[in-house]
């Protein structure tokens, strides 16, 4: 049985452990709060971005653009988005094995990695998998213009033919209890539907087929940067989730622990009182 000693010394390692995991906590309910706006924030532009291609679809009857072009996928770009950081539960190993099946899944004839986060690029660089490019620490100051730069390398490679197809797996926020594993195809871009007419004419200068050629790359652009948001906040969620739990966890050990240690006491304090009585009794 453990000495009074070991257990209070256990108990104040845990009570210390109790106070980093809920400044972890606030620390990550701030951050969330913070990425939750931005990603927010995002979703209107999103939603008026798709209706432009939509009404630029509908003027148009056939357009050509090197980033619509579906082609057999032999050569496959897999972006697997990751945090920098632990501590966030299960959201990185769910990832990564997403990511895994997906290869398994699929068939591809060949596939590279573009692992995005501290995490994926540890994980991915032991493995036989070939990395065509890595991003690490993007989410410390993630702005437009970082994923615009991500966005332009990737799609730089889909015109060059050097790859065929673009799919990103990553967290989508839902909650702070809930993120949805997603794989999505981000090249080449889906063909938009056009939407109903509403009777409504725009005019579009200098023309819908120059417009849709400067809109399409910043699609792409603005569809990595979303990803990207929605990771980032996902990740807060589980990282403050999974410190609550931690924290939740340590109040019942400490708990525990109190009552072992009350209780080896007492019957300490106890065994000490009877040999008193018996020294006593046998001393009469």
């Amino acid at each position: 049985m453990p000495s009074t000693i070991d257990i209070r010394r256990r108990i104040r390692s845990v009570k210390n452990t109790q106070q980093i995991t809920k400044a972890m906590k606030m620390v990550s309910a701030a951050k969330l709060r913070r990425a939750q706006e931005r990603m927010l924030a995002a979703r209107p532009y999103a939603g008026g971005l798709r209706k432009i291609l939509s009404s630029l679809a509908a003027r148009i009857e056939a357009f050509d653009h090197p980033l619509l072009r579906v082609r057999e996928e032999n050569r496959v770009l897999l972006l697997v988005v990751t945090s920098d950081k632990g501590l966030c539960g299960a959201f990185n190993n769910n990832i990564i094995k997403v990511a895994q099946n997906t290869i398994r899944d699929k068939h591809w004839p060949e596939v590279q990695l573009m692992p995005i986060g501290r995490k994926a690029v540890d994980f991915f660089k032991r493995r036989t998998i070939p990395i065509r490019h890595q991003a690490l620490g993007i989410f410390q100051a993630l702005t437009p213009a970082v994923s615009q730069e991500f966005a332009a390398i990737i799609a730089e490679d889909f015109i060059a033919e050097k790859i065929d197809a673009v799919y990103v797996v990553y967290n989508e926020f839902k909650s702070i209890m809930q993120q949805n594993l997603r794989v999505e195809r981000l090249l080449p871009i889906e063909q938009v539907e056009a939407l109903e007419e509403t009777g409504i004419d725009y005019i579009y200068l200098p023309g819908p087929e120059q417009i849709l050629n400067a809109l399409l790359p910043r699609y792409v652009q603005f569809q990595l940067h979303r990803i990207l948001l929605e990771s980032n906040a996902a990740e807060h969620g589980a990282r403050m989730t999974a410190m609550e739990s931690a924290t939740r966890n340590a109040s019942e050990m400490i708990d525990s622990l109190t009552l072992t240690y009350n209780r080896i006491r007492q019957a300490a304090i106890t065994k000490e009182i009877i040999e008193i009585v018996s020294g006593a009794a046998a001393a009469d």
